[in-house]
């Protein structure tokens, strides 16, 4: 307890420098939370992937549909136990900022390889007996203001004309990182309009979803259905969730790399603003720790003076950063809508500032600990801050 009375004390016998100090560490460790908030949200995606599914895409591109008749072909492979499939719709809500994920998909056996969407009994019977029912999540119905029953127009975008679907139901994420801003809707209804409409251009699908008996699996089946539809016209490229998300992030692979490098920049920054603290507050208490020897303190308890006003600094201004963190990021994750739907402080990050904080702490006083803790008590004695 007098340890630490002292170490207050020391703290803030400069009021001013101390406290610039301290709102230097806070925005370095809000600005460094964020900044790998931002990282986190942009891989969600991947670590909400589940093992026990593959997805299927054209082998060319993602742009290129498959044809449904795939669907029985897959059945047949070994190791496959459920399949769907899902395609982008590309609508737009009232104005063309409204963005959010939309899928036209095979209603029973997707949500069946998606138990990770938490959707009441009588509101999924609902949504698979209404041909043009649609269920979105929580967040996203948030987002809109939206009820059970409502009227939800889209204008089509690959789907031309205004398509209005009735919300049947909300589901809510299993767990933190489910994405609660997607839209979902009856493949059919899409397929049997686009039949009546265009003919050539229905029975296509953009994706196959497959479920899997055993996650060590995954390659051999995914190798499996790839050889199924080699050569063919439309040859196959199966990959795990997880890669298939990875495939998306890539994309923007050099802007994470920037933003970790910023987020590292902001640390080793506030590192040199704290050891100048402590080299200048080590310079003015010279003549005190020279006296602190010449009473009998060991070079010991010097260099814990200095680690722990250095800690004790670090720390404070790491509580008040973490404590901005969560409101700034609750602002941004309003502001940016469904662009990132995972976009929450994660305790991984929360523990990151904090080690920061105690690696800047311990750094910054590491050169004057030393130093002082050598100090020639006489020559000590003799400076004059």
């Amino acid at each position: 307890m007098f340890l630490l009375k002292l170490l207050l004390l020391n703290a803030f016998r400069h009021r001013l420098r101390t406290a610039l100090t301290i709102v230097g560490l806070v925005v370095a460790v809000c600005a460094f939370g964020l900044l790998r908030t931002l990282v986190d949200a942009w891989y969600a995606g991947v670590a909400a992937s589940s093992s026990t599914r593959l997805v299927t895409r054209s082998a060319v591109s993602l742009t290129f549909p498959l044809p449904l008749h795939y669907a029985q072909r897959l059945k047949g492979v070994d190791g496959v136990t459920t399949i769907s499939w899902a395609n982008w719709f590309g609508g737009v809500y009232q104005t063309e900022r409204n963005f959010f994920p939309q899928f036209a998909v095979e209603p029973a056996s997707y949500l069946a390889l998606y138990p990770e969407y938490v959707l009441p009994e009588d509101q999924k019977q609902a949504f698979l007996r209404d041909r043009r029912g649609a269920i979105v999540g929580r967040k996203l119905a948030r987002t809109y203001g939206w009820q059970v029953g409502d009227q939800i127009p889209l204008r089509g975008t690959i789907y031309s004309g205004t398509w209005t679907f009735t919300l049947r139901g909300i589901w809510d994420g299993a767990e933190e990182r489910t994405d609660e801003n997607q839209m979902l809707f009856h493949w059919q209804y899409i397929n049997e309009t686009m039949r009546r409409k265009y003919g050539p251009r229905a029975d296509f699908v953009g994706v196959y979803v497959l479920g899997i008996d055993q996650p060590a699996n995954a390659a051999l089946v995914s190798e499996r259905v790839d050889a199924l539809f080699r050569n063919s016209a439309a040859e196959t490229l199966t990959e795990t969730e997880a890669a298939f998300q990875l495939g998306f992030v890539s994309m923007s692979q050099a802007i994470l790399v920037a933003i970790e490098a910023v987020s590292l920049i902001l640390i080793v920054i506030i590192m040199v603003v704290m050891a100048n603290t402590m080299t200048m507050t080590a310079r003015e208490r010279m003549a005190e720790y020279a006296t602190l020897k010449a009473l009998g303190f060991p070079p010991s308890f010097i260099v814990r003076l200095l680690f722990g006003e250095s800690l004790l600094i670090a720390l404070i201004g790491a509580a008040i950063g973490v404590a901005l963190t969560f409101p700034a990021v609750r602002a941004i994750a309003q502001a940016l809508g469904s662009f990132l739907p995972a976009f929450q402080v994660q305790p991984a990050t929360v523990a990151m500032q904090l080690g920061a904080a105690v690696g800047v702490g311990t750094v910054a006083a590491a050169w004057p600990a030393w130093r002082m803790g050598r100090i020639d008590i006489v020559q000590g004695l003799r400076h004059v801050a």
